[in-house]
Formats: structure tokens, sequence, C-alpha cells
């Protein structure tokens, strides 16, 4: 049995358990969440089958002027079959609070819908970089009064596990991209464990979900199902 601790702290929950870090998608009571974007197949009828997949993080915008031609569309089926619903912007390099205005004023999240960043390089020069970061996640929390959740990799998060400890970082509930069945190396520090986990893609197909081809992106929840609808969506507004 999965013994889950419920860390409250700065307005967002955290789950963590004995085994969260050895393939923890093996325990049928974890919960499965998708984040497509426009390339990525989806027959719903098939994916319905898939009782674990509970959620959809959908890719929204790019930069300053980009949405992804499916989003829109799959909001709406997703929402009508009774996904939890969430998006994410993929920061590029400048104007990160353009960025940030540009997402939320596209996508116009409802307060049940979960809202991130996706930081692909921490110290990219071409991507969206640690400090454009912090930037864009401020004015987010400026314009919707609550922080997103945090996806990067494991480098990322080890370099500002390290280097930005006492940070805004530590309001972003962590969405950690690693590709791997046991970690034993997870970068505390800023979070105490992830919140989500993209563990299988086309990179490594761990888990393949119906409805889908190989080059989803799949993510385990660090709970149960029913303490992941208790979350979501993961962060909750602040003065």
């Amino acid at each position: 049995m999965r013994i889950v601790t419920i860390l409250f702290a700065a307005g967002w929950a955290t789950w963590t358990s004995a085994g969260e870090f050895n393939a923890p998608w093996k325990d049928q009571s974890v919960p499965l969440i998708i984040d497509p974007y426009y390339a990525n197949s989806i027959n719903w009828d098939k994916l319905a089958t898939e009782r674990r997949v509970v959620a959809i993080i959908h890719k929204a915008t790019i930069g300053t002027s980009e949405l992804d031609p499916q989003y829109i569309k799959r909001k709406e089926e997703a929402l009508k079959r009774g996904y939890l619903w969430g998006s994410y912007h993929w920061g590029v390099t400048g104007s990160p609070e353009k960025q940030a205005d540009f997402y939320i004023d596209t996508v116009k999240p409802a307060s049940d819908e979960l809202i991130a960043l996706d930081l692909e390089d921490a110290l990219s020069e071409k991507l969206m970089n640690v400090d454009e970061a912090i930037l864009f996640i401020k004015r987010i929390k400026a314009k919707t009064g609550r922080y997103p959740v945090l996806y990067t990799n494991h480098s990322s998060a080890k370099l500002i596990s390290t280097k930005y400890k006492d940070s805004i970082f530590v309001k972003t509930p962590l969405w950690y991209a690693r590709f791997k069945s046991n970690v034993t190396d997870f970068p505390v520090g800023v979070w105490p464990s992830y919140t989500l986990w993209q563990f299988s893609s086309e990179q490594l197909v761990q888990l393949p979900v119906s409805g889908t081809k190989p080059d989803m992106d799949i993510n385990i929840f660090n709970g149960t199902k029913e303490q992941l609808k208790a979350a979501w969506p993961l962060t909750k507004v602040e003065p």
C-alpha cells in the first residue's frame, strides 16, 4: 500500500510515498496524465478505455504569438468527456513577461485548469532560461493570483535546487521529466519530490496507452486518482 504524506507549502500540495521513485506507474492506483501537442494523434474512444488516464495537459502557446492548432478543439473534446484539463507554455528566449501575457490572455484558464511553464533547458540561449523563467512566473502570479506548475528535466531541476533554493521556484510544483524506471538521485533542495513525473515518451516508451501512439508523453501524479482530483489544478489563488 502506498503511504502518502501531504505536504502543504506555499499553497500547493506535494505527495510523497515510499515507492515514488521506483517505477511507480506499475501501481494501478496511480493516475496517468497525457500531455499532447498537435502532432500527437488521439483516438478519444480508445483513450476512454484507459481508466487510469484522468487528466490532459495540452501544449498551448509558444513565445508571444503561436497557438497550438489543436488546442481549442481538443480542450472542448476533453472537457466534454470529463477529463481534468490543463495547458502549458513552451518558453523561448526573450520577453518573458510578454510571453506570460500571451499565454494567459490566449488560454484564459478557468480556476480549475492547470497552468504550466515548459522550461526545457535552464541554461539555454535559444529557449527560455532560468532567469527568464523567474520573470515569467512572477508575471503569471500577477495576472492570475497563482503560480504555474514548472515542467523541467533533471539537469535543470538540479541547477535550480542548487543555485535557486530560496527563489520563487519553491512556489511552483515540479513536473519532472526523467525517462528511467528507478531514480536514485532526485535533486532535493527546492522540491522535496515531484508532483508530476513525465516518465514515458518517444525517447523511451515505458507504458503504452490505448488511443495514442508511442510518441505520446505520459505522466504520473505522486499520489492516487482521488488525491489528484482533490488537488487539481495543483496551485491555488493566493493574495
